[in-house]
């Protein structure tokens, strides 16, 4: 067996059995927030009337879930970009929301739950970096920062023409064709569970950092700003056990909860449109009687 590695102060080694102790020793992180500051608290029993179930109404208070009974969080809130669905917030009104969001999902995570946010930066005059404010928001919530994902959209980033000025430094325009998805955790950064349902191969690809994936189609889903099913199904693979307990705070069109009944997790989804959450339900029930019929 070839002898582990350890972190050296020039150049790089192998990453096999790494000793990076050294490292998280340093003064770089001797202020960040670590693991041994969390309490563990002991898992709470999830609802059985609450499983595979969307709620209308707002997720600012989820006080149907007890604390500590949920194991993984993603969703991909509304941008606050004149979308139809989009309220018109400054923002400081947008981030105190997501605040409150974030802060009723840190709650009901179990001790090493997960949370993921799709996000996408906005704006030229100037530009909005959105990922950088919601990182900054949920590390102050007390979540540990596990990376990014750079989602490129690839051929199905769109042909936009806002190159601002054409063939010159003037005032160049870049085309964004990525979004980021934020992963973070609660506590810790181990999740204890049972059963995982990813291959190895899905395994050595989706632990790279940049995911290559088409955008879904707003007129095929219904939906102003659906992310494609890939996403979440990833990240609940990647991140979570079977039987395991799904949230979407922010439910739209219902993609999260379509991956988790794929992938035999429990889900619960907010959404405060009437309309969407209808669609979700619609979606869900097709699938629902799609997988009964197989069972047949």
């Amino acid at each position: 067996m070839k002898p582990g590695s350890k972190t050296t102060d020039f150049g790089t080694t192998a990453r096999i059995s790494h000793d990076s102790a050294e490292y998280y020793d340093s003064k770089l992180y001797s202020e960040l927030s670590s693991e041994a500051q969390a309490i563990a608290l002991p898992d709470n029993p999830f609802p059985p009337n609450l499983e595979n179930k969307l709620m209308g109404g707002n997720s600012e208070n989820m006080t149907e879930i007890p604390p500590n009974s949920v194991h993984l969080m993603i969703t991909s809130p509304p941008y606050n970009v004149s979308k139809v669905y989009d309220e018109d917030m400054s923002l400081d009104e947008y981030l105190t929301m997501l605040k409150k969001v974030f802060t009723e999902s840190y709650r009901v995570l179990v001790h090493g739950g997960r949370a993921c946010i799709n996000v996408a930066n906005i704006g030229r005059k100037p530009y909005i970096p959105l990922s950088d404010y919601i990182s900054r928001l949920m590390i102050d919530l007390g979540f540990l920062m596990r990376g990014e994902i750079i989602w490129s959209k690839g051929m199905g980033a769109g042909v936009s023409m806002a190159w601002g000025s054409w063939q010159s430094a003037s005032n160049p325009v870049l085309r964004d064709t990525h979004e980021y998805i934020l992963v973070f955790s609660k506590g810790t950064f181990t999740l204890s569970g049972k059963e995982n349902t990813i291959t190895k191969e899905q395994f050595m690809e989706w632990t790279k950092s940049v995911w290559t994936m088409n955008p879904e189609s707003a007129k095929k889903i219904g939906h102003p700003a659906p992310f494609p099913l890939e996403l979440p199904y990833r990240l609940i693979q990647l991140y979570s056990f079977k039987d395991d307990i799904v949230l979407d705070p922010f439910m739209g069109s219902g993609t999260t909860a379509v991956a988790a009944w794929k992938t035999g997790r429990k889900y619960i989804g907010y959404e405060i449109s009437e309309e969407y959450l209808e669609l979700s339900q619609k979606r869900l029930t097709a699938l629902q009687a799609q997988t009964t019929m197989a069972l047949l």
